[in-house]
C-alpha cells in the first residue's frame, strides 16, 4: 500500500511563494505519474499540474506562468513551486500519484491547506 505526504503548505501573503513536496511510500513499483490538484472551497477539485516519469509537464492555465512542477524520480517526490502567489490560489492542494498498471486507479494524499491572504 502506498501513502502520500504532504508537506510545504501555509498562509502567505498575494505575491508570495511557497514549495510543496509530496513523498510517496510503501509498496510501489513504478509511477506513471505524480500531480497537484487543488480545491476551493465550494468549488470542484481541479487539476492545477501534472509531470510523467519521462519528465512531460502540464499546467492549469491558471498556473502555467507562475507554478512550476517537478519530480525526483529516485525519490518518488513531486514538487510544486509556486511563485506570485493570488487569493484565487487558496485551496486545498491534494498529491496525486498514477501508478504505472494495466488497470488505471490514482492514489491521493491528505491535503495541504494553501491561503493567500494580506
Amino acid at each position: 500500500q502506498v501513502q502520500l505526504v504532504e508537506s510545504g503548505g501555509g498562509l502567505v501573503q498575494p505575491g508570495g511563494s511557497l514549495r510543496l513536496s509530496c513523498v510517496a511510500s510503501g509498496s510501489i513499483f513504478s509511477i506513471r505519474s505524480m500531480g497537484w490538484y487543488r480545491q476551493a472551497l465550494g468549488k470542484q477539485r481541479e487539476v492545477v499540474a501534472t509531470i510523467t516519469s519521462g519528465g512531460s509537464t502540464n499546467y492549469a492555465d491558471s498556473v502555467k506562468t507562475r507554478f512550476t512542477i517537478s519530480r525526483d524520480n529516485a525519490k518518488n517526490t513531486v514538487y510544486l513551486q509556486m511563485n506570485n502567489l493570488k487569493p484565487e490560489d487558496t485551496a486545498i492542494y491534494y498529491c496525486n500519484v498514477v501508478p504505472q498498471s494495466i488497470l488505471r486507479y490514482d492514489i491521493w494524499g491528505q491535503g495541504t491547506q494553501v491561503t493567500v491572504s494580506s
